[in-house]
């Protein structure tokens, strides 16, 4: 593995932290205080091998709140492993899913943990109707979706780029399905994701884990949290990873630093205050697809990669963020909430351009097997800046509960962007698929093209309203408004544009009993054109944000006194105005617009979700999603609907499904776990087949007192299989092969 940052030290590292966790392993823990509220008395806890975990029980803040340096431990297991019952991400409101009148999904640690999911995309087999694209883009509900990514509720993300979000500083994932524009502003209409992030806590919890595995994958991690004073409550976290890949010339190191502090100032005030300092070395990105024919069968090993020995991209990230949540009254609150985010990348990297004629056909196509390729020099600084302030206000009024919503977002962002070129004319060299000639072309001698770019500056606003109205105990309504104001500004040419939209929504629920609901509900989104697309309408007047609409009905239901639940949820969405081609474009200086707003495509589909407890040991987590996406008016040929079928758009799968299912051996203090992920064909954008694929994979966990042993096998029978599709020149995603990680953690 080529190494940026010293084997030594890492190794070094690594054995300390070996030493110290079995030092710790055997030293008595009498001044533990044990906190056991009814809790089934069985020794395998819920350790954390990607982060410090939440406690295995409900406890209030009174219940644990102590003055350092007391530790508290507590043990047993969660009855409710993989079910978090109580979300915000639908209403900014706490709200139990049950009376939400709208699919949502949230991702627990315990399921993190289970799976060994150390980014965003190890979790999306978990996720009913959620396929991955490129990188951290997603497919959900049909639609594309590369940005609309939220932290804690707050749009910004600081893995913005081609870096896949990291799961180390993460608490939970929620997932809101469908349009979220009324209370979260633009974005695509399929739906949002939320990564809840770690927060300093009052429950006193020191926890080390060290991992190893595949492709020579080695790491550790501290996350330490507890009170400091009665009133002060801290948390730190550091995390290391550094892996080699099944990919040419790729590799990866991580390392991250979180943590933050909790100032109860009064019993109706406090303030949370996080940091987290993100680094990433990417050795070999970007990580673009493998050559396959037109059925999807890779032309070469999956190990294929267009990239270089030297090609890297590097990451540094800051996030600083406050949250004031304050307490007027009874029943007015408001919640304040800050965040900075800097992100600053640098990229070399060499992209396929095409194939090239070299056996003088006169075709250039993958009889070839020679690619041609260009080298990409790109360096980018976003600074951003969010503010949010929400009020809520709960009261009686004409014998109807209330609570009301009112509150404002402000989100800045400026980016420092430039960017060199060179081709085969500068001096790149080719690259013969089946014959791999790495090494033969020196960037050092390239004559590259400054591309004379600069930045932009973008600016929303947006302020929204929401009503929750109990008719009574069975019938509910959330009806909600959002007005947005975007602006956008190219600091290179002076070009900007601005524009605003409004967006509803409402749901009604219907409670019969506690334990089923049905709910109806419409939403509508908006999408601003990107400025580059903008830049592309030279006529008078700018592209209209794209804007959609959704309806979905959908059933709840709670089983076995609450154990695990089901939610069943049938919708149609309805976009417009997409931005496409204009067919009477020459390319020419003639005033004719290049972009115009004729696209319209409608998906449908069902999803069915199951998680929770079916016994006391048997804890699963299932879903399965079907769609259709639909481009019921467009331009043939563009790229926005060129699919294989003229139906679907790139990697929308019909059918997707996904199981995970845990079982406790309590005798031997033990865990077996087992998962599937099935995703039906798909097309490419360049229309060639994505083969359907299932994956196997399973774990094994055990425990004795405070150290737990997981291993984690993915890809059980090593199937060779392609993720999802991009072009014709890049290829399909390829998937893992078999991976094996092996984790140790030790609570002291």
């Amino acid at each position: 593995m080529r190494s940026r940052w010293g084997h030594s030290v890492k190794t070094r590292f690594a054995y300390s932290l070996i030493a110290l966790a079995l030092a710790q392993h055997q030293s008595a823990f009498a001044a533990e205080t044990v906190l056991d509220k009814e809790a089934p008395q069985q020794t395998l806890s819920t350790s954390s091998s990607v982060a410090s975990p939440a406690p295995t029980q409900a406890t209030t803040d009174e219940d644990v709140k102590l003055a350092a340096p007391e530790r508290i431990a507590v043990h047993g297991r969660a009855m409710q492993m993989y079910v978090d019952k109580e979300t915000t991400i639908g209403t900014k409101t706490a709200i139990n899913v049950m009376e939400l009148p709208q699919s949502v999904q949230v991702l627990t640690e315990q399921l993190i943990v289970d799976q060994a999911a150390r980014n965003i995309t190890d979790l999306y087999r978990s996720i009913a109707g959620v396929s991955e694209f490129s990188y951290s883009g997603v497919t959900f509900r049909g639609f594309r979706d590369d940005a609309n990514v939220f932290y804690d509720g707050v749009r910004g993300d600081p893995y913005s780029g081609f870096s896949v979000p990291q799961l180390f500083n993460v608490q939970r994932v929620e997932v809101l399905k469908g349009p979220a524009s009324a209370l979260y502003g633009g974005g695509e209409p399929g739906g949002m994701i939320n990564y809840v992030t770690k927060k300093p806590t009052f429950v006193e919890s020191k926890e080390l884990t060290l991992s190893t595995g595949s492709e020579d994958m080695m790491g550790g991690a501290l996350d330490f949290t507890g009170g400091l004073t009665q009133n002060l409550a801290y948390r730190f976290g550091a995390y290391y990873q550094q892996e080699d890949s099944f990919r040419n010339n790729a590799d990866s190191q991580n390392a991250e630093v979180a943590g933050g502090l909790l100032y109860e100032i009064s019993d109706d005030t406090k303030l949370t205050t996080t940091f987290d300092i993100i680094k990433q070395d990417l050795g070999g990105n970007r990580l673009r697809g493998v050559p396959v024919d037109n059925d999807g069968n890779f032309l070469v090993a999956p190990s294929y990669n267009a990239n270089e020995k030297s090609d890297f991209q590097k990451m540094d990230a800051l996030v600083l963020q406050s949250i004031l949540d304050h307490q007027l009254t009874d029943n007015f609150s408001v919640k304040t909430q800050i965040r900075y985010l800097n992100n600053d990348s640098t990229q070399q990297y060499h992209e396929s351009r095409g194939w090239v004629d070299v056996n003088g056909d006169g075709k250039a196509n993958s009889a070839d097997g020679t690619i041609k390729r260009e080298y990409r020099v790109q360096a980018r600084a976003n600074d951003e800046i969010s503010l949010t302030n929400d009020f809520v206000y709960a009261f009686d009024a004409l014998g109807f509960e209330h609570e009301f919503l009112f509150g404002g977002d402000y989100h800045y962002v400026e980016t420092e962007y430039h960017y060199k070129l060179a081709t085969s004319k500068e001096g790149v060299g080719n690259l013969n698929i089946f014959d791999l000639n790495y090494g033969e072309t020196d960037p050092s001698t390239y004559q590259l093209k400054d591309m004379d770019t600069d930045g932009t500056r973008a600016n929303r606003f947006g302020l929204y309203v929401q009503e929750h109205l109990h008719f009574n105990e069975q019938w509910s309504l959330i009806a909600g408004l959002r007005f947005s104001q975007f602006d956008d500004y190219d600091k290179k040419t002076g070009f900007s544009f601005s524009d605003n939209a409004i967006t509803p929504r409402a749901g009604l629920n219907y409670r019969p009993i506690d334990s089923m609901s049905f709910y109806l509900n419409y939403s509508e989104s908006f999408n601003p054109a990107s400025l580059t697309d903008q830049a592309q309408d030279i006529a008078d007047g700018f592209l209209d944000p794209e804007t959609g609409n959704q309806i979905e009905l959908g059933m709840k239901n709670e089983w076995l006194d609450g154990q695990f639940m089901t939610t069943l949820a049938v919708y149609r969405i309805e976009k417009q105005n997409v931005a496409q081609a204009n067919p009477l474009n020459t390319g020419d200086d003639d005033g004719i617009p290049a972009l115009l707003n004729l696209g319209e495509v409608h998906s449908q589909g069902l999803e069915w979700t199951l998680v929770g407890d079916l016994t006391d040991n048997l804890t699963v987590t299932a879903n399965y999603a079907y769609n259709e996406t639909e481009v019921v008016k467009g331009v043939t040929n563009d790229s926005l609907t060129n699919t294989f079928d003229s139906k679907h758009f790139a990697n929308a799968p019909r059918h997707q499904a996904g199981i995970w299912t845990r079982y406790d051996i309590n005798a031997i203090d033990s865990a077996i776990a087992f998962g599937m992920d099935y995703v039906g064909e798909q097309f490419s954008l360049d229309g060639q087949a994505v083969k359907p694929h299932t994956i196997f994979d399973m774990s094994w966990t055990t425990q004795w007192d405070q150290t737990q042993v997981r291993l984690n096998l993915k890809n059980i029978f090593d199937k060779e299989y392609a993720v999802s599709g991009f072009s014709e020149r890049n290829g399909h995603f390829p998937g893992e092969p078999r991976n094996i990680t092996l984790e140790l953690s030790h609570k002291f």
